[in-house]
């Protein structure tokens, strides 16, 4: 049963960065999905990043060039950088884990297996 643990999460102010890690436990690798998703207060899940097992990545346009996403395989972690922080940004992040990935795209209903979230809150 694949597990996930965030962290990294809290306050900055605006302009500032964080990096978010998520720790991947009984995961089988080949092939998956791991994304970002955040949910702002009042709003839907919406999708940050995406990275493919074939090392593929995808950005939301509203965070496109202030993030990037990586995968430690000898840690089983999973990062996502933020920079260029705005208070918009304020969100629950949460990763979260697909096996197969046979469709390539940011949608929370493609993930069945999510972390319990880390908190990012960014004041201006």
């Amino acid at each position: 049963q694949v597990q996930l643990l965030e962290s990294g999460g809290g306050s900055v102010q605006s302009g500032g960065s964080l990096r978010l890690s998520c720790v991947i436990s009984g995961a089988t690798y080949s092939p998956y999905c791991m994304g970002w998703f955040r949910q702002r207060p009042g709003k839907a899940r919406e999708g940050v990043a995406l990275i493919h097992s074939d090392d593929s990545r995808m950005f939301s346009n509203s965070v496109k060039g202030r993030v990037s996403v990586s995968h430690d395989y000898a840690k089983n972690t999973l990062y996502l950088q933020l920079n260029s922080l705005k208070p918009e940004d304020t969100a629950m992040y949460y990763c979260a884990f697909q096996s197969g990935c046979h469709v390539f795209r940011l949608s929370a209903p493609d993930f069945p297996t999510w972390g319990q979230g880390t908190q990012v809150t960014v004041s201006s």
